[in-house]
């Protein structure tokens, strides 16, 4: 149970698909981590597509890498992925691709933002999300609008 989890993860690790070898990847070319990482899936290797191969090899190389402490809380991640119901895992599935879909400098932007708001303390974080949830729908895209729109700083060096 424990590997196939492990198998799953990988597949989730690997975010977003490279554009796939036309003829994948042998089973011989994987290292010895990626196919200890893999092994469970080395009989029927030659039988996956292309891509599914890449993201696969590419996720093992990127947990064979991880300390055993980025591992459980892979582990932790993907297990509280799993416990999410399909509705809100698809949700953030549709999300994560609009994201994706954004300007370089808007991603960066909204990255910046959350370091920010995970920086504040936990008291004032709450209180931010309570004055969010008490808006109207109407104030929230009027403060989306406002966010959006607001100049951006520009950072030294540029």
């Amino acid at each position: 149970m424990r590997v196939r989890s492990m198998l799953a993860m990988l597949v989730l690790l690997v975010g977003s698909a490279a554009l796939a070898q036309d003829d994948g990847i042998s089973w011989d070319e994987l290292s010895d981590g990626q196919r200890q990482v893999l092994g469970q899936l080395g009989d029927n290797w030659d039988t996956l597509p292309a891509d599914r191969q890449m993201r696969l090899s590419r996720g093992a190389e990127r947990w064979a890498g991880m300390s055993a402490e980025e591992r459980a809380q892979s582990r932790d991640r993907f297990d509280s992925w799993r416990e999410l119901s399909d509705e809100r895992r698809q949700q953030i599935r549709e999300r994560a691709q609009l994201f994706r879909d954004l300007p370089p400098d808007e991603q960066q932007r909204i990255r910046e933002n959350y370091r920010k708001y995970r920086g504040m303390n936990r008291d004032r974080r709450q209180q931010l999300r309570d004055r969010y949830r008490r808006m109207t729908p109407d104030q929230r895209q009027r403060l989306r609008d406002r966010l959006q729109d607001r100049p951006r700083p520009r950072h030294k060096g540029k």
